[in-house]
């Protein structure tokens, strides 16, 4: 148990309860519980929209798009949580999540699959941001790496079953897809309602500022977060759509690619924590941004099936060093700036991730090659930026270059 949870339940009437009734043990059990319904909403997109909505790249494009509205409108948990507990307002959003993909197969038209995709991303981006903000508030600065890479591992577990369930459903029970995204949908709102009977309302070590904050000496931390948002864009909403336009690839392929990325990260992804404890977030991510430059600029030029498969696997690899983002910005922010900061850099995120999709969309049906390009320079300025990150990040020493003063920032209190 980490120094900070037995200070914490020596002064907490909670520490007569079970020892598996602890925080993270239930940040654990969240993280596993929205990949039983996101993945499979995942899984199963591409092919869903290609087969029953006549989907093309604009389309798709479009879709995309509006599922990041949400994500670019995460600010407003802020306003929220005036009303509803951040541990609480989570298990609400994953149970929209939950809800969102449930009802996604039910509705095969671009009408349809809008308003779904906006409700699962509602819940989607909420509970994103509130995770953030409850494990940067619970985890030890000294090892929240490693604890965000376990619940990036738990999600993978988590991913491995739903994309399994998407195999075992398609491939062998040959079920319509509305029932395969019921079952997905109806699994994570089961789980969460579980947990939330299951485990207490855990105290918030800091109380947390309810407005919006920008601080100026957070600059290099927001950067980073709107370079990771654009370039996730190209993998999350060109990459699969790679594999089935250009190669092919069936339903049963696209679940096993996952369950490839999956299972190479349940492994992988606590190892990776543990690196960056050791060896600094600017040299975790700038590992990250050079396999992506590579990676990126493959897919432009890639001509085999096998070769684009084992491009989307190592891709995948690469995006589970973005925890060093987190530990980062969480040895730089002020505690009481956790919860709003978490909501402000989701939106700041999303901030390209609402334009891209529409706009490389429409790019295209024109040039696939030139989309993959343009990542490959998004993640070169990602690059540039990294290594600008101090060997020993802290209050006061947030940049190597470009620092600035913590006193005196408008609008909000001196950290």
């Amino acid at each position: 148990m980490t120094k900070y949870l037995q200070l914490f339940e020596k002064s907490s009437p909670m520490s007569t309860l079970h020892n598996w009734r602890r925080p993270e043990i239930m940040l654990l059990l969240l993280a596993a519980a929205m990949p039983l319904s996101f993945g499979v909403w995942q899984a199963l997109l591409n092919n869903f929209v290609i087969e029953r909505a006549a989907f093309t790249g604009a389309e798709i494009g479009l879709l995309q798009s509006v599922r990041e509205i949400p994500g670019f409108l995460a600010f407003t948990v802020i306003f929220v949580l005036l009303l509803v507990r951040e541990q609480r307002l989570a298990f609400l959003a994953l149970i929209a999540t939950g809800l969102g993909v449930a009802l996604t197969g039910w509705f095969p038209t671009t009408a349809g699959l809008l308003l779904t995709t906006l409700l699962m991303s509602t819940g989607f981006h909420y509970y994103e941001a509130l995770k953030t903000s409850l494990a940067l508030q619970w985890l030890p600065k000294e090892t929240s790496a490693i604890w965000l890479g376990r619940m990036v591992a738990a999600g993978s577990l988590a991913s491995l079953v739903a994309y399994g369930l998407v195999w075992l459903t398609s491939d062998l029970l040959q079920l319509e897809y509305h029932w395969i995204y019921l079952l997905g949908g109806s699994v994570t709102v089961g789980m969460v309602v579980a947990v939330w009977l299951l485990f207490p309302e855990f105290p918030q070590p800091h109380n947390q500022h309810k407005k919006l904050i920008l601080r100026r000496r957070y600059w290099l931390y927001y950067a980073l977060t709107f370079m990771s948002g654009a370039r996730r864009q190209i993998f999350v909403v060109f990459a699969g759509f790679l594999m089935v336009e250009k190669f092919g690839y069936s339903v049963g392929e696209i679940a096993t690619l996952f369950i490839l990325n999956h299972l190479l990260n349940l492994f992988v992804a606590p190892r990776i924590g543990k690196l960056i404890v050791r060896f600094g977030e600017r040299n975790a991510l700038t590992i990250e941004y050079i396999g992506l430059i590579l990676v990126f600029g493959s897919y432009a030029l890639v001509q085999s099936a096998e070769v684009a498969a084992a491009l989307y696997i190592v891709d995948h690899l690469f995006f589970s060093m973005a925890i060093a983002i987190k530990s980062y910005f969480q040895k730089i922010v002020d505690e009481r700036d956790i919860a709003a900061s978490a909501a402000v850099s989701f939106t700041i995120n999303h901030i390209a991730a609402v334009v891209i999709p529409v706009l490389f969309g429409l790019m295209w049906l024109v040039s696939p090659a030139a989309v993959f390009w343009c990542g490959a320079g998004m993640a070169a300025v990602s690059l540039l930026l990294a290594q600008n990150i101090p060997g020993l990040p802290g209050k006061g020493n947030e940049a190597r270059l470009g620092r600035i003063s913590t006193s005196g920032e408008a609008g909000v209190e001196p950290a």
